[in-house]
Order: C-alpha cells, then sequence, then structure tokens
C-alpha cells in the first residue's frame, strides 16, 4: 500500500544513528507514522520541524506496518516564528495536542482543514483565538464537544460568561454569580462577542486544557503535555507585563 499527498508534520522522534519516525496529519489518511530514513541527520533536519507542511510518500509492504516516508518541502513554517517565543510555542502545543489525542489512520478532513488555515494564519494577529477554535474542534472529534448556544441553568443565550467544568455547557453571568468561582471564564470570542486579548486566549486555553486533562489524558493516566502548559504559562507572564506596564 502506497500514498502520496500533502501532510502536516506533526512530530519527530529519534530512530537509530540518523533516523526518525514521522507522526504526520493527511486529509486522506489521518494521523499516519512512518520512518524517514536520514531525517535527522543535518542535510534534512530543517524539513522535518513540527508545524511544517510536506508533500509525503508513504511506503508499505502491509497497510499495518510502520513503513517509510520521503518527504518534499511546500511550506517551512516552522524558521517563520524561531525569534517569536510566543508563536513557536503555539505552534508546539497546537502539534503536539494533535499527535498525542487523534487516533492513528482514522481520517478527519475537517480537522486537517482547520488545522492547514490556523498554520497559514499563525502569523496573523488572531492566531490565539483561532487556536482556541481549533482545540474545541478537536475535542468534538475526540467525542467531547461542549455546548455553548445557551446557558445550561436558565436556557438565557446571552451574556454567556462561564462554563461548567462539570458538564462542559455554557453559564449565563446572572445564573453563575453564586459558585462563579467554581467555573471556568468562557472567553466573550467564542460567543459571538467582539473580545479579543491576551486574557481572552488565556481563558480559552486554560478552558480547552481542562477539559483535555479530564476527559483524555486523566483516563490515560498521564499529564496535560508540557506543551500546553508552556504556551498558557507564557502567556501568563506575558499579561503579568501587561498589567505592570
Amino acid at each position: 500500500m502506497d500514498w502520496n499527498e500533502p501532510a502536516i508534520l506533526m512530530a519527530v522522534q529519534p530512530h537509530g544513528e540518523s533516523g526518525l519516525v514521522a507522526q504526520m496529519f493527511t486529509r486522506t489518511y489521518g494521523r499516519h507514522a512512518g520512518f524517514v530514513s536520514g531525517g535527522n541527520g543535518r542535510r534534512q533536519k530543517s524539513l522535518y520541524q513540527r508545524g511544517n507542511l510536506v508533500q509525503a510518500a508513504w511506503r508499505g509492504r502491509l497497510s499495518e506496518q510502520l513503513g517509510n516516508f520521503t518527504c518534499e518541502p511546500l511550506g517551512l513554517r516552522a524558521s517563520d516564528f524561531l525569534d517569536d517565543a510566543l508563536r513557536l510555542d503555539a505552534l508546539s502545543s497546537a502539534m503536539t495536542m494533535l499527535a498525542t489525542t487523534l487516533p492513528e489512520r482514522e481520517p478527519h478532513p475537517n480537522l486537517y482543514d482547520a488545522t492547514l488555515a490556523w498554520l497559514e494564519g499563525l502569523s496573523g494577529p488572531y492566531w490565539g483565538e483561532t487556536l482556541v477554535f481549533l482545540e474545541v474542534r478537536l475535542l468534538e472529534v475526540l467525542g467531547f464537544g461542549l455546548d455553548l448556544k445557551s446557558c445550561a441553568a436558565t436556557g438565557s443565550t446571552v451574556d454567556l460568561d462561564y462554563i461548567s467544568p462539570r458538564s462542559g455547557r455554557a453559564v449565563s453571568r446572572e445564573a453563575a454569580e453564586p459558585y462563579k468561582d467554581k467555573l471556568l471564564r468562557l472567553p466573550g470570542f467564542m460567543v459571538g462577542k467582539e473580545e479579543t486579548s491576551l486574557q481572552a486566549v488565556y481563558d480559552g486555553l486554560q478552558m480547552t486544557g481542562y477539559f483535555f486533562e479530564k476527559f483524555i489524558f486523566h483516563a490515560q493516566n498521564k499529564p496535560l503535555p508540557e506543551a500546553h502548559s508552556r504556551l498558557t504559562n507564557r502567556l501568563q507572564r506575558e499579561l503579568s507585563k501587561e498589567a505592570t506596564d
């Protein structure tokens, strides 16, 4: 079984003296692994970086085998953010979350398209908001969609400022008042408000991180990936800087 199509490189792991095992995200074949001979060598190392878009050719004698990748560059985005620690952390977090949660070889074309669109917009001003939406979509793909249409307590569709950590449903400001300290903040941009700020992005990633940890990683006796925590910690430091300026 052979295939050849564009792929997003999500993760790599050294294998042998200069080879590596690459995790690719493709539109047709989902998360797919393969061995790359020489991929960790000097000549090819820049190609096999997380977030790069490549034309990937996979070959294997049997479909269930690891198989081998050969790749050509289509868009080497990882190098664009070497001097931008925040976006580089965002890229690392997004690729890590996909690589550690998606079932192997299960196609999710809509999620692939959303991931590609996010990568293309990473240099723009709304990378954080769209990353939160991407993580919410990933939760849906994994069977843990959030319900943000109306308040869980009253049915109201206005002033949805919180989300229940138990049910994943939105809660209005009024209904949340008696116990808001026990709820998660729901960023306004997720419910149609014109709210774009680092604080809103931080709240959104704290929210999605909570549900990933509760529904996905806790069941596997694993912590939330360090790449996700590193991103939220960096956002927190940026917010602290803003507060003191």
